[in-house]
């Protein structure tokens, strides 16, 4: 049994530790902080097997370099150069073994061009998807382009439904205010919102979420809804699914 949990880092960050019920070994996606990944390994007597690294900023890489130094584990990440530390480099369609599990590579540009998304498929299958899709909304399209990250989103929503999606980032009341305002006639996101506000009171992360979940209250994964549409219409161009998430993106970058 493959069991997730999450470091928090810089105060929104999750690293993501992985690990088997069996043994000790375990495998951290995108630490952008050593000291927290480190106090845990010594406190509980863990083994850093491996890194993966879903794109190249520095909240998702600064860490590497005191893991590296330290653990020396396998490094898995994108096709960029300019991240150093990495062992193997990965794109669209790849495939690798980490902690006996299968991972599949998917190439979501958008946020950055290099980033990537890791998925494992499973009971339940699980996504690692950094910057790209967070619950109730996506990144900020620092390098890419819209039509890229319609893309990309579009990729990941045609993974199973009952995938667990582990953002980077604890964005979602933030990205729900905003749905309420994008998809202002869907009762799963008033639900959502309901929802999440309580975890955070009691200190809880909002993350994993089921994919299906983010079907139903993520307005950049409904750009075909016609509530969506028509609140977005009043923002800029809807005329299609890609303009569509271009308005929405551009609208939430000022909300």
């Amino acid at each position: 049994m493959l069991s997730v949990t999450p470091i928090p880092a810089f105060g929104d960050n999750y690293i993501w530790l992985l690990r088997q019920d069996t043994n000790s070994e375990i495998c951290v996606v995108d630490p952008g902080d050593a000291a927290p990944v480190i106090e845990l390994i010594e406190r509980e007597g863990l083994t850093l097997s491996t890194v993966l690294i879903t794109h190249h900023h520095q909240d998702h890489t600064g860490g590497l370099p005191e893991l590296i130094e330290r653990y020396a584990p396998r490094v898995i990440g994108p096709n960029n150069p300019k991240i150093a530390g990495i062992d193997e480099r990965v794109g669209q369609g790849d495939e690798f073994r980490a902690l006996g599990r299968l991972f599949e590579v998917h190439e979501v540009p958008g946020h950055t061009l290099d980033h990537i998304a890791f998925f494992t498929a499973g009971i339940p299958p699980l996504l690692f998807c950094g910057d790209a899709l967070f619950s109730a909304g996506c990144g900020r399209l620092f390098e890419g382009t819209p039509e890229q990250m319609h893309a990309s989103l579009g990729k990941l929503a045609a993974l199973p439904d009952d995938t667990l999606v582990f953002a980077a980032h604890e964005y979602t009341l933030a990205n729900l205010r905003f749905a309420l305002a994008a998809d202002p006639h869907n009762p799963d996101v008033a639900k959502a919102m309901e929802e999440c506000q309580r975890a955070r009171e009691l200190d809880r992360p909002t993350l994993p979420s089921p994919l299906a979940r983010e079907k139903r209250i993520n307005p950049f994964l409904r750009c075909r809804d016609a509530g969506v549409r028509q609140a977005a219409s009043a923002h800029g161009d809807t005329d299609s699914e890609s303009a569509t998430f271009a308005t929405l993106r551009s609208w939430k970058d000022n909300f």
